[in-house]
């Protein structure tokens, strides 16, 4: 299903904030952010794992759908992402690492994409090393400069996509999800 809005200014004129969407956002002040564009019902458990990985010490964001809707319905595609509250959070921090969840297509491995290739490979190794499989994005690459991944003041991000089956796992194993934040952290 297509977008059904193009920018947040669109989907704020039509839904509501607190029924329909919630946006969480915790600064700390650093050089990273770890947001999650579309959480909630959109790309379920994107949202936790963004969180968890930014705990204790690291920036975080999250645009959330509180219905669940067609994908398509409260989806604003990465490079159109643009509610204000993530921008001016992306305008204070260096970098940014964006979680984001894909159909059970292929592997489970976690799809590495973004501008920022340094990090990007360094993450896909330290993964790799904690035993999760990895493999260079070339579906949903995040190589748009305007893509929410690039749009920290270095101009260069990354993009994690998470399957739904390994997201589900994470969400259901405590101790795995550690080992996969330690494994992020690690590169960060």
């Amino acid at each position: 299903m297509p977008d059904r809005y193009s920018c947040f200014e669109e989907l704020a004129a039509n839904e509501r904030p607190g029924t329909d969407f919630r946006i969480r956002l915790v600064d700390r002040h650093t050089e990273t952010v770890i947001l999650a564009p579309h959480g909630g019902f959109i790309e379920p458990k994107t949202s936790e794992i963004a969180e968890a990985i930014a705990e204790p010490d690291i920036s975080f964001y999250a645009f959330e759908s509180l219905k669940n809707a067609p994908h398509g319905h409260y989806h604003i595609t990465s490079h159109r992402f643009d509610e204000p509250k993530a921008i001016e959070l992306l305008g204070r921090s260096r970098t940014a690492l964006a979680i984001h969840g894909r159909r059970n297509n292929g592997p489970d491995s976690v799809w590495l994409g973004g501008l920022h290739t340094g990090l990007r490979d360094a993450i896909g190794k330290s993964l790799r090393s904690a035993g999760f499989k990895t493999e260079v994005n070339q579906e949903l690459p995040g190589q748009n400069e305007a893509n929410v991944c690039n749009r920290g003041s270095s101009g260069k991000g990354v993009q994690l996509e998470i399957s739904r089956n390994l997201r589900h796992q994470l969400a259901a194993d405590a101790e795995l999800l550690k080992y996969f934040c330690r494994a992020v952290r690690f590169s960060i």
